[in-house]
């Protein structure tokens, strides 16, 4: 018996049109990749029907797209795990998660539409916090919504980046080296569909940060990226003010409604992140040649260190 939870009708007639979902099919690439992780002697991995499911849809069910991905992310729990670093019980989740700087809102603009994640930088101390610990915080929002919400997988994500107040120290730590990083680990490792990345309120030192972004990320991310610095007209367009914390003058609930809401969820996952930790790949084990760090994160000299005026 196949432990996915059922799509809603609507989502259930978006998945069919954009994932190439059937019933069938959605059974049998479970089966698939439970059989493949199987015979993999280098891999660990989640067997869980519902996060299988996730690679599936974020694959559009292409089997070898779904291999690709199940391995690299596993691959990075053992060549990065300072990625995986901040669990929900850390100090610095609940920094994090209480500062606010890190809110996928829990309203939708309609059931069809992306969910939204607001990053506001500003509202963490980069002497406390660095980006690999600020991922790590988000990856836990992702791993959460793999298995929770189905709007996130079916619809998609946009992310809002707020530079709103951002400091040389939010700056310096964005290391090219980093920045490659940080697009393996959300681009070609996670089964994440972005349909947008913001960045608002942006600043002239942003930049050269946006242009290395863009370098970095393959033809169909490069189209998804866009810069605003105040004029938020457009945004509005894609992501209706109502959704947004009333705070930012919408309808969506107030900030600490939303820390409320989010908290109350990892409480009740505390465990499940403690015991997945477990799972990861051994390199001396993996057919053919293994993975490194180099392999995987190695950056031209040239772009070694990232120089903002």
């Amino acid at each position: 018996m196949l432990l996915v939870r059922p799509l809603n009708p609507d989502l259930k007639r978006k998945a069919e049109e954009e994932l190439n979902e059937t019933p069938k099919k959605l059974e049998e690439g479970i089966k698939h990749l439970k059989e493949w992780i199987s015979k993999q002697p280098h891999l660990r991995a989640r067997t869980d029907d519902q996060w299988l499911a996730a690679f599936l849809r974020g694959c559009k069910h292409s089997l070898e797209r779904a291999k690709e991905k199940i391995d690299l992310y596993y691959s990075l729990r053992t060549l990065s795990p300072d990625l995986f670093s901040v669990r929900p019980k850390d100090e610095k989740f609940k920094y994090l998660l209480h500062s606010g700087a890190g809110l996928p809102l829990p309203k939708l603009a309609s059931p069809l539409d992306p969910r939204v994640i607001i990053v506001t930088p500003r509202l963490y101390n980069p002497n406390k916090i660095t980006p690999i610990d600020f991922a790590s915080f988000a990856h836990c929002f992702q791993q959460f919504k793999y298995l929770e919400d189905d709007a996130f997988m079916v619809n998609g994500f946009i992310n809002i980046i707020d530079l709103e107040g951002i400091t040389m120290g939010h700056f310096t730590q964005l290391t090219p080296t980093l920045l490659k990083k940080l697009v393996i680990a959300g681009q070609d490792a996670s089964p994440l569909r972005l349909k947008g990345l913001y960045f608002i309120n942006t600043i002239p030192a942003f930049e050269m940060i946006f242009n290395l972004l863009v370098k970095l990320l393959n033809e169909k991310h490069q189209k998804r990226l866009h810069m605003y610095s105040k004029d938020l007209t457009d945004l509005y367009k894609c992501v209706p003010l109502e959704i947004w914390p009333q705070e930012s003058g919408g309808q969506g609930g107030t900030v600490q409604e939303i820390i409320d809401y989010w908290e109350k969820k990892f409480d009740s996952y505390e465990n499940w992140f403690d015991e997945d930790l477990k799972f990861r790949t051994d390199e001396s084990k993996r057919p053919g040649k293994p993975k490194t760090s180099e392999s995987m994160f190695g950056v031209q000299g040239s772009f070694r260190r990232l120089d903002v005026d």
